[in-house]
């Protein structure tokens, strides 16, 4: 998905894209990383971003929606979730954070009177963005929608709140069905002793 930074006109840019399950899959499956988050995508989700220049750069909100399975922490059993994205960054050219001077004086126009606007504009505050890095020209998606995704996911997924796991002796699942294992596992340096017959 990539986006020049011509198409933004004064009154910004509104996209709805879709973000297919390869990208997706990519992303969770660590295909390229090489690590594996334990999530799985189960449907295409669609990124809805508005892009605005500010300040000499580029103002993207965004937000999508995932739909994803992971095995549960305690039972193993899948669970499938919702895993909302929403995020906000200031895309700065890399020129601009180099601190290279614009060659032309109708750039430098421009630049200030985007600096005004965003001065002036409500309480946005731009320190209180993330900043991304560009070179100027186009921006890339793709690496921003990756990210944003494993930044949301949660750390650990639960099939639900009073889920009892599984039993650490024989492996049941303690939700389906009550096995009659001690819940307290013997010190294996004590077990022995379990043998021992008394006299009475």
């Amino acid at each position: 998905m990539l986006v020049k930074v011509d198409q933004i006109k004064d009154a910004g840019l509104k996209l709805e894209e879709p973000v297919n399950l390869e990208l997706l899959g990519e992303t969770l499956g660590g295909a390229a990383s090489g690590e594996d988050t334990g999530f799985r995508a189960t449907a295409p989700a669609t990124l809805k971003a508005s892009l605005r220049k500010l300040s000499g750069g580029v103002l993207l909100e965004g937000r999508f929606t995932v739909d994803v399975t992971s095995p549960c922490k305690r039972c193993l059993a899948d669970v499938a979730m919702k895993v909302p994205v929403e995020f906000t960054l200031n895309l700065v050219p890399e020129s601009l954070a180099r601190g290279d001077d614009f060659k032309d004086d109708d750039e430098k126009a421009m630049e200030k009177k985007e600096r005004s606007q965003g001065e002036s504009g409500g309480s946005f505050e731009l320190d209180d963005v993330d900043q991304e890095l560009f070179d100027g020209k186009t921006i890339n998606l793709d690496p921003i929608v990756r990210e944003q995704l494993l930044l949301a996911l949660p750390m650990n997924a639960v099939c639900r709140d009073d889920c009892k796991g599984l039993c650490s002796q024989c492996g049941a699942n303690r939700n389906e069905v009550a096995c009659t294992c001690e819940t307290r596992p013997v010190d294996p340096r004590l077990a022995p002793l379990k043998n021992i017959k008394l006299n009475n």
